[in-house]
């Protein structure tokens, strides 16, 4: 098939789990011998190639805003793809239900991945809230077929508009890297920090996992991966912490993240918006004991496989917890490590996909 994915910031991912996901899926899919296109951003993406393992690479223009960034380049995106007459499309985000509309006009079958309830993120005001809102619903009309990645998503569709989705979630390589090139960069060693990945917005509560890693007495870091591009005032805030055991490292990729998740003592998700999170099931294929935030979402991902906590005072609790039994962060850690294998494997993700995408192509009944 001729395929196209569209609605993120592009590949090599360098931002978040969309990113992610279109690259892992996209690389598997062209490994199986479909034609594979990404669009990606021309503020985001410095992958000077048109072909990355495989997978054909769009750049297109962008207006750079928090606003206005997502919407216009799906516009571009869909246009630019009517000519190269796609068999099927992905479209990423809630945000760009209204622009599946294009390709539908023209005969190509659309599936669109609405994500998480992204209305429900602090980062937005009334305008933006209300814009997802009404993008949910458009949602539900437009496109061939709605994918959410959690059951929890799914079932808010079903109860809120009576629409009904394809459930697939997002996938884990379950397996680990042996070299410590980025730790040695950061100076820290294997099994001597914690660590929190995700981008640095309020409602993914990092200002809460530092105030409770500041209640833990232990020698042990805390490493906090990611960055955010619209929440400058929220960053600084969270770096005029007095605590030199956290380290903020910025957004990190590729070889480096996986090193990063493969050696750490513990992973904490405190992340309380959206469905299936790329970071937290790829830190149970890499092993982790994981902390999560207590919410629907990660007890679906995480089942009896970790710990919860509902604030920090709970979370510094929980981590002590780990500290003071090395053997219980052992066993759930091999726990997860099952439980991503069994529930979130890539290949198998890539299969829900494919199938998918044929059923659309063929006009099958989904």
């Amino acid at each position: 098939m001729k395929l196209a994915i569209l609605g993120t910031r592009g590949i090599p991912a360098n931002y978040g789990g969309f990113e992610t996901f279109a690259e892992e899926l996209s690389v598997r899919l062209a490994a199986r011998g479909h034609d594979v296109s990404v669009y990606g951003r021309s503020n985001n993406i410095r992958y000077r190639e048109k072909i990355f393992k495989g997978v054909k690479i769009a750049i297109l223009p962008t207006i750079g805003t928090k606003h206005l960034d997502t919407v216009v380049h799906t516009l571009l995106s869909v246009c630019h793809a009517l000519p190269r007459r796609f068999d099927c499309i992905l479209v990423c985000n809630a945000a760009n239900a209204l622009f599946t509309i294009v390709p539908r006009l023209f005969g190509t079958p659309v599936a669109l991945n609405v994500d998480g309830i992204e209305r429900l993120r602090k980062k937005w005001g009334l305008a933006g809230r209300t814009y997802y809102h009404i993008s949910e619903y458009l949602s539900t009309l437009i496109p061939n077929v709605v994918i959410t990645d959690a059951a929890v998503i799914r079932d808010y569709y079903w109860k809120t508009y009576q629409k009904r989705s394809v459930m697939i979630a997002y996938g884990s390589s379950c397996d680990r890297s042996e070299t410590t090139a980025a730790l040695d960069q950061l100076g820290v060693r294997p099994r001597d920090y914690f660590l929190y990945v995700s981008r640095l917005e309020p409602e993914n509560n990092a200002h809460l996992v530092v105030d409770a890693f500041e209640r833990v007495e232990t020698p042990k870091k805390l490493l906090i991966v990611g960055d955010a591009p619209y929440a400058r005032a929220y960053i600084e805030r969270l770096k005029s912490t007095r605590d030199p055991r956290i380290r903020f490292t910025g957004a990190i990729y590729g070889a480096g993240y996986r090193e990063l998740q493969s050696h750490a003592y513990a992973y904490i998700q405190a992340t309380e918006v959206g469905g299936t999170h790329p970071a937290l099931i790829e830190a149970m294929g890499a092993k982790n004991c994981v902390i999560a935030k207590d919410t629907p979402e990660h007890h679906e991902v995480v089942g009896d496989c970790g710990l919860f906590f509902c604030d920090s005072r709970d979370l510094a609790q929980k981590i002590q917890l780990t500290l003071a039994d090395e053997a219980l962060a052992e066993r759930l850690g091999l726990k997860a490590w099952e439980r991503a294998k069994n529930c979130y494997s890539w290949d198998a993700i890539t299969e829900a996909y494919e199938k998918l995408f044929q059923q659309l192509v063929n006009g099958s009944p989904l």
